[in-house]
């Protein structure tokens, strides 16, 4: 039976990929298939089982250690010909930008990157991705006998997928990469996965200085929730890139995403849309993002964030 291929080095939104592709490969009439790759690859085929997929492609090579995009597109190919697979879905992490158009290339296939949904209609796969900075969203089809779509993660929800037990298939796979890594180095600075976080305190624009952020990170203290930013306040190298919310970053769907000092422009806003509840500090009641909040306060984030989070320590 045909496939759907699901990849991504990163197992939560691999187990999205798979649900959302259950739904899609069964409209299709595929099966679905997912595949781990290196170290430690066994125990992430468990999860990607339970998650609905029929079989998991296993292989714990150590060309495979540290994701290279060559050796991961290398590896793909091999097992899409293996699974006879039509479509295959990669996670649009750093990663999967770099190991999707490779994996096209070597497969001779058409490649849509950074896709925000995706659907059946007649027949046909289409992608929708974000165009012109987010002001509108650009609907594509592929024509090529095996399709790749780069998905952004938290596209698909992964809560409501039916649980399975899926078939461990341990692929042959011949496999080399001309990189070597000659250094592993820590990332400097505190590190977060805003994809999973559940509360969300984003920061933008309307702090006047840096040290400012500390009012921030206390209200985010307060609530248990972590810090994320728009892409200026990265550019300004105030935060990190990894802490980016949007277009340029991560895409999230937290429980809840508290916003200060965000103006709400699409290229961010675009990257909160799944939230479950969105609340908003601006003093400009004029603001987009108070088109998109669920609950809004009107004044000066100097005031209102030191009485919110006094608040918050006294519940």
């Amino acid at each position: 039976m045909a496939a759907l291929l699901v990849y991504s080095e990163r197992v939560d939104t691999a187990c999205e990929l798979v649900a959302g592709g259950k739904e899609l490969a069964a409209a299709l009439g595929l099966g679905v298939s997912a595949v781990a790759l290196g170290p430690g690859a066994g125990a992430a085929a468990s999860a990607l089982a339970a998650a609905g997929a029929d079989s998991v492609y296993v292989s714990e090579d150590a060309a495979f250690e540290g994701w290279p995009a060559d050796a991961v597109a290398a590896g793909l190919a091999q097992i899409v010909e293996q699974a006879g697979a039509s479509v295959v879905l990669v996670g649009s992490t750093r990663r999967g930008k770099e190991t999707a158009p490779r994996l096209a290339q070597k497969l001779g296939a058409g490649c849509v990157s950074d896709v925000s949904s995706l659907v059946v209609e007649d027949g046909d796969l289409v992608a929708g991705r974000y165009a012109f900075g987010g002001a509108t969203v650009a609907r594509e089809k592929l024509v090529t006998a095996v399709k790749v779509f780069a998905v952004m993660p938290k596209t698909f929800d992964a809560e409501g997928a039916s649980a399975g037990a899926g078939t461990v298939v341990s692929p042959a796979l011949s496999v080399s990469t001309a990189v070597k890594v000659v250094d592993h180095r820590a990332k400097e600075g505190d590190h977060v996965n805003l994809d999973a976080a559940p509360l969300i305190v984003g920061v933008g624009r309307g702090f006047n200085a840096r040290e400012d952020l500390a009012l921030g990170d206390e209200l985010a203290a307060a609530l248990g929730a972590v810090v994320g930013c728009t892409k200026s306040l990265a550019d300004f190298e105030w935060l990190g890139e990894d802490r980016i919310i949007g277009l340029s970053g991560a895409k999230t769907a937290p429980d809840l995403y508290l916003s200060v000092g965000v103006s709400g422009q699409i290229q961010h806003t675009v990257g909160v849309s799944a939230a479950k509840l969105i609340a908003a500090v601006n003093k400009d009641k004029e603001a987009p993002i108070f088109a998109l909040a669920d609950y809004g306060i009107v004044g000066d984030l100097y005031e209102v964030l030191p009485a919110l989070t006094e608040r918050l320590k006294s519940v």
